[in-house]
């Protein structure tokens, strides 16, 4: 055997272990065996993708919502709203519209207060017990005033269903439940996986004993998923060995003639029990183990008709609108705070869920995932495991993507299949990640091998340019030319001062470890701020920013990458003290405007760089810093770029080689944190300087003076006041401007 075979055999092992590797992690998950979050979460956005491109998007008329909107708050006050109000609102969708069925997704849990009763009441009681016209004529209003036995009558012998909730606290006040929906055969109470709840908040007893039924309205945490989106609901809960049903789906049974419900129980052992369908009349209803049913949204929030309570209240609304239809009184006005996250949006009306429960209930709507669903995906992830693994490496690399492609396309077009024709719910998430990993595992390993060597040279080069530079010089080889572009941009050049009689005061290994020592932290903190290395000289370096990916902000990163490089000397300058090597300090200058920028050189060597004359003043700027005593130096076009930072006006030079004047300046800190005694400094140096232009040299003197004595440390103002000294002797012209010529590099 040649060593190139073994080799081939060693890798083919290699990538056989590791795709069973792959494989085992992915069939562990269906089992139950791992569970990872992200793949849940995953599997849910596959979920709510298919359900938005397969929903309706219709309107169902059979199914009313009956809105407690803003405009009926406006006319009719705050909610709650007196029971008397909803009386008349019951009335007139019964006798008025004839409504199919009534339902509350509110509770009344607490008695009707009314003021003028309890008024009545007291005098009937107290002063006025002895007043028979005041007794007689209380007696006759008295059933006027009973708001809650008034909505009681309303509701009696009447298809209405009211709300409650099932809660983890203790019962809320003397409220009660209505008759249980099933209650079941005592040898499989126990065995049942339903929810099972403690406690509830329910109606006024006098109002559920007048009502058709009840249901619930809430929806426990341990139904909807881990993001907090409602994508399924029960239909049926515990408490106390009793079944309770859900209020859209006491209105599906009203709706239909209330039919008696039966529960298809498969018994898995002694003590447990599995619920696969709920069957009412000629209805199958596809569940879970705890009842959940999948809602099936329509579409976007108003997938059903909704009218304002008041307009039903004051009979405007049209009578086709409501006549025979499943009303639901519910809120979608936001300060009431009955809005949920669905598949489709956040802040959706909870009554409008219900809404889409009953109508996918009447039309047969609601999807099935099977309870051999698991079984299905952990079969198919091990076919599909072995099946790739024995195949791809024999293929080409276009052959290896034809396979893929054709295997996704498969999975996807067999589980739309099921979805919308078999109305199934099957996984997708994990075989089309099962798939694609295994596709990438062997379309790259070859690759990771066979060009170790070029990575080490792209860790190399990455040395010297920002990532992204590497990246798009890889992907793109055809960008290295010698071909020169325009560009806005901004060049930084920053310098040791005194390198010289640094560099004899250290041996030539001390020394190299002394440039490196500065050199790495200063090219760290130019890349994070996004910028390239141009080059070094010797202890200078050269960064530009804008180049080779545009940079929108390239002068602010800029300026923001000088700024941190003089904070960094402060902790470089104690680190070397401890080496017992000399102290220094940098100048920096930065420019913005427009370069050339490209590949430059011979075909033997080339060098990513920028040219003109932005870049020649860049440079002269950091020379400056000495003249001016100050650790960096910018120019006013890179001021004029970046307006949150507070600067010092320097001068308005013309330095060397150039003949256009250009303002430069000192950049201090960011406004937000300049201190008073700062912002006075400012202030008094900039009332200076007008003193200054105006030759009014004998306030430039007064206030220049004070500066030089207060801030010693600043050689500006001494500069200034030096430059006034000579102007009084020899004025300047009148058009000089304040324009200073520097003579030097």
């Amino acid at each position: 055997m040649t060593q190139d075979t073994a080799k081939r055999n060693m890798h083919k092992n290699i990538k056989s272990i590791i795709s069973a590797c792959i494989i085992l992690l992915f069939i562990m998950q269906p089992i139950g065996l791992f569970n990872l979050p992200l793949l849940n979460q995953i599997e849910n956005f596959t979920y709510d993708t298919r359900l938005k491109y397969t929903a309706p998007y219709t309107i169902d008329s059979n199914v009313v919502i009956l809105d407690i909107d803003e405009k009926s708050l406006a006319k009719l006050g705050q909610w709650p709203w007196n029971r008397d109000i909803i009386a008349k609102l019951v009335d007139n969708l019964f006798d008025h519209y004839q409504v199919n069925t009534l339902g509350f997704d509110i509770i009344f849990a607490e008695a009707d207060l009314d003021n003028s009763l309890e008024t009545f009441s007291n005098l009937a009681n107290g002063p006025l017990k002895s007043n028979r016209e005041f007794l007689n004529e209380y007696r006759k209003i008295l059933p006027s005033l009973n708001h809650d036995k008034i909505f009681a009558d309303s509701l009696f012998n009447r298809k209405t269903i009211l709300g409650y909730a099932f809660i983890n606290e203790d019962n809320a006040g003397d409220t009660s439940l209505p008759k249980p929906a099933l209650t079941p055969h005592a040898d499989i109470a126990g065995k049942l996986s339903l929810i099972q709840q403690k406690a509830f908040i329910g109606n006024l007893p006098q109002l559920q004993n007048k009502a058709l039924a009840g249901g619930f309205i809430d929806n426990p945490s341990i139904a909807y998923d881990a993001d907090g989106v409602f994508r399924r609901v029960p239909l049926l809960q515990m408490h106390k060995g009793q079944i309770y049903e859900s209020l859209a789906f006491g209105l599906f049974r009203s709706a239909i003639g209330s039919p008696a419900i039966e529960l298809d129980v498969e018994e898995i052992d002694d003590a447990e029990t599995d619920i696969n369908r709920i069957r009412v009349g000629n209805y199958q209803i596809p569940v879970d183990h705890e009842t959940n049913v999948l809602v099936p949204y329509r579409g976007y929030w108003r997938s059903f008709p909704y009218i304002s309570a008041v307009d039903a209240l004051n009979k405007s609304a049209k009578i086709s609108e409501l006549k025979d239809a499943i009303v639901i009184l519910g809120t979608s006005a936001a300060g009431l705070k009955d809005l949920r996250t669905t598949p489709f949006e956040t802040g959706y009306p909870g009554v409008e869920v219900h809404a889409n429960i009953v109508s996918g209930l009447l039309e047969g709507r609601i999807k099935e995932q099977p309870s051999y669903t698991y079984a299905l995906e952990f079969l198919l992830l091990l076919a599909l495991g072995i099946l790739l693994t024995y195949i791809l490496p024999k293929l080409s690399p276009l052959y290896t993507t034809l396979l893929t492609v054709l295997t996704l396309c498969l999975l996807i077009a067999g589980n739309l299949y099921a979805w919308q024709i078999l109305n199934q719910v099957l996984p997708l998430t994990n075989p089309l990640l099962l798939v694609l990993t295994l596709f990438g595992l062997h379309m790259s390993y070859g690759f990771f091998v066979e060009s170790l060597h070029k990575r080490q040279i792209t860790r190399l080069f990455g040395q010297y340019v920002p990532p992204e530079l590497v990246d798009e010089l890889s992907e793109h080889p055809e960008a290295l030319s010698v071909d020169g572009e325009t560009r806005e941009m901004s060049v930084l050049f920053s310098d040791v001062r005194n390198f010289t009689t640094i560099s004899e005061s250290l041996e030539p290994k001390e020394l190299t470890q002394f440039i490196n020592g500065f050199l790495t932290p200063m090219t760290k903190i130019i890349h994070q701020h996004r910028g390239t290395i141009d080059k070094y000289m010797g202890d200078a370096i050269m960064a530009f920013w804008g180049a080779p990916l545009s940079d929108e902000q390239h002068a602010r990163n800029s300026l923001n990458a000088g700024m941190t490089m003089i904070n960094e000397m402060k902790n470089l300058s104690s680190l070397f003290r401890q080496k017992d090597w000399p102290e220094i300090k940098i100048g920096v200058g930065i420019n913005s405007g427009p370069m050339n920028v490209g590949n430059m050189g011979s075909e033997f060597r080339m060098a990513y760089t920028v040219l003109g004359d932005t870049v020649n003043l860049g440079s002269r700027l950091e020379g400056l810093t000495k003249n001016y005593g100050v650790d960096i130096i910018v120019s006013e076009y890179t001021k004029n770029l970046v307006e949150e930072y507070e600067y010092r006006f320097l001068d308005n030079v013309r330095v060397k080689g150039k003949d256009q004047p250009v303002m430069i300046y000192e950049p201090i800190k960011l406004k937000a944190e300049i201190t008073a005694e700062e912002h006075a400094e400012l202030e008094q140096y900039q009332n200076a300087l007008q003193c200054f232009l105006a030759q009014d040299w004998t306030n430039a003197h007064d206030q220049l003076s004070d500066l030089v004595k207060n801030f010693p440390d600043k050689k500006i103002y001494s500069i200034y006041m030096d430059r006034v000294n000579v102007y009084k002797k020899t004025p300047p012209d009148t058009d000089w401007g304040g324009v200073f010529t520097h003579t030097s590099k």
